[in-house]
């Protein structure tokens, strides 16, 4: 009898050919779980909503195997939940704000057409903060969404639940949404794999905004293998979103997972330590994922790989504050979305600023509100997207001159912070020592890897950096590098 704890794609779909299990039985056992861990028991919410309709979907996936005796896609029957950032036809989709409680749209993001046509099943819609403005899960519409190894502790933000859920085993893999580390940070802080992709290589028509040059969905997984396969169903061209030109540029779009059949043996990659990214030894929250990371890229080095230690980038926090947008850019963007949507409740990012309905711990949303109803011809704006261009050449500066394959640093720089933390405001959007944004603000793809535990049993992922469009190199590098690390282990739920 197959097990569905810590269960991949691959098994899954072995066991479907094998008449061992069912699509009907795996959404079942998850929706089974959904309610004993996350509305009750340890009370995760992660997820903001179900789809009723998942099971009456399984029901048809298995019928047609039975037919034909083919799995109808590469995902067929896999279940997937997904970031509530992007629109779902005929399920609500709220943004995170709790003025979009009742707001059911009528097409799907592109992104879960896809989904849907390689055979999964949408299990239901994940917790996030308010319109995805920051890298907490405080949410209007849903409060905080627990860290699935500390209830005291925040999941991440701003795909909460996407983080959350996939660890708990609440579904096989999810959608997450990445503009500043959103897909990173809670999937660091949740033991799992999440992965930011070349700014464009994944659409994003149906995602509300936050900062449209920056915005990618990607993968969230307990492995790298079923982050693979995710993102070859995702990324591609799609006329409706002008950036993703940028997926005809990429070599090895769509054979993420066939790359890893190739991948080389550790020790044929050459990784560099951003010393600069790591926070003080002297912080508390700081020196146990320190001393994690510390330990893992020993590791690393040992297993025969190439570690290039004290590599740094001069004045890597006013680069990080000179290539900010968030602030210029997002009122402008999330007005545009909604202005497009006539159901909507409301028609522009300040129509839900003065409701005043939006979490009190979102104070990027004060922030975003001083912005320009226009940005392209803003000057502060433009001034960070030429400091972006400027930071990218930066960071490419050094793979090019220690002819590294990829860059490696904390994810985070501190442990999950604990919701009261939150709410006395030790941390803040533009004040969180998230590394993520290095990526996110020269465009580079990245993929977090779990690599230990702290001594209080706190989850560290290692961020891992690439030069663009080089997600398959990034997909190998993380395979070896989960192997050698085998961090992953499931929580211990209530």
């Amino acid at each position: 009898m197959i097990v569905f704890d810590e269960l991949t794609i691959d098994a899954y779909h072995r066991a479907l050919r094998d008449r061992t299990t069912t699509a009907t039985a795996l959404v079942q056992w998850y929706l089974d779980r959904i309610e004993a861990h996350d509305r009750s028991g340890a009370a995760l919410n992660s997820v903001v909503t179900v789809n009723p309709e998942a099971l009456a979907r399984a029901a048809e996936l298995d019928a047609e195997l039975a037919r034909t005796d083919e799995l109808s896609g590469p995902l067929h029957g896999v279940p997937v939940l997904v970031k509530d950032q992007a629109e779902t036809a005929g399920l609500r989709t709220t943004f995170g704000s709790k003025l979009f409680a009742d707001y059911v749209p009528e097409q799907d993001a592109t992104l879960v057409t896809r989904l849907k046509e390689a055979g999964a099943i949408v299990l239901g819609k994940t917790t996030m903060c308010d319109f995805a403005a920051g890298w907490f899960s405080s949410s209007s519409m849903t409060g905080h969404t627990k860290n699935a190894y500390d209830s005291e502790r925040d999941s991440g933000g701003s795909s909460a639940g996407s983080g959350t859920a996939t660890s708990a085993n609440l579904c096989l893999v999810a959608i997450g949404e990445d503009t500043g580390g959103s897909i990173r940070i809670p999937t660091s802080f949740n033991n799992v794999v999440g992965m930011r992709v070349t700014t464009g290589l994944v659409p994003r028509t149906g995602f509300s905004p936050l900062v449209k040059f920056q915005d990618t969905a990607g993968p969230v997984a307990r492995t790298v293998t079923d982050a693979a396969r995710l993102l070859d169903v995702l990324v591609g061209y799609d006329p409706a979103d002008e950036y993703t030109v940028a997926a005809t540029l990429a070599p090895d779009a769509g054979r993420y997972h066939e790359s890893l059949a190739s991948a080389p043996e550790l020790a044929s990659f050459r990784l560099g330590v951003l010393e600069s990214a790591f926070g003080s030894d002297d912080d508390p929250e700081s020196r146990p994922v320190n001393v994690v990371l510390r330990g893992a890229l020993e590791r690393a080095a040992d297993a025969g790989a190439t570690v290039r230690r004290g590599l740094a980038i001069d004045d890597l926090p006013g680069w990080v504050a000179r290539t900010s947008a968030y602030s210029r850019v997002a009122r402008a963007d999330i007005t545009r979305f909604l202005e497009s949507r006539p159901t909507a409740p409301a028609s522009s990012f300040a129509a839900v600023y003065e409701s005043g309905v939006f979490h009190p711990e979102n104070d990027l949303f004060h922030d975003i509100a001083t912005g320009p109803e226009h940005a392209d011809d803003d000057p502060a704006a433009l001034a960070a997207r030429v400091a972006q261009d400027a930071f990218r050449r930066a960071v490419l500066r050094l793979f090019a001159e220690d002819d590294l394959d990829v860059l490696v640093y904390p994810t985070v720089q501190v442990v999950p912070p604990t919701t009261a933390q939150l709410a006395d405001g030790t941390y803040t959007a533009l004040r969180f020592p998230t590394n993520t944004v290095i990526a996110s603000q020269t465009s580079l793809p990245a993929i977090t890897v779990p690599a230990g535990f702290t001594a209080e049993g706190l989850p560290v992922g290692l961020e891992v950096l690439g030069r663009p469009f080089s997600e398959a190199r990034l997909l190998q590098v993380a395979l070896r590098l989960e192997e050698l690390f085998a961090a992953r282990r499931a929580p211990a739920l209530a």
